[in-house]
């Protein structure tokens, strides 16, 4: 057991950690037209019903 332990030690791998050269970049593209479309709806609905003489 002792001669596996020794043989398996010396072939164990090298783990390496490095920054990268260039800076990572993280995209975002959040749609958020559906959102105002939302609150758009809601505030025109609410003007409908405080003004439904006009309507």
């Amino acid at each position: 057991m002792a001669a596996g332990a020794i043989l398996s030690a010396g072939t164990a791998g090298c783990i390496n950690i490095a920054a990268p050269d260039k800076p990572i970049v993280i995209e975002l593209n959040v749609n958020i037209r559906q959102e105002v479309i939302y609150r758009l709806a809601e505030d025109a609905a609410n003007t409908v019903e405080q003004n439904a003489d006009i309507f």
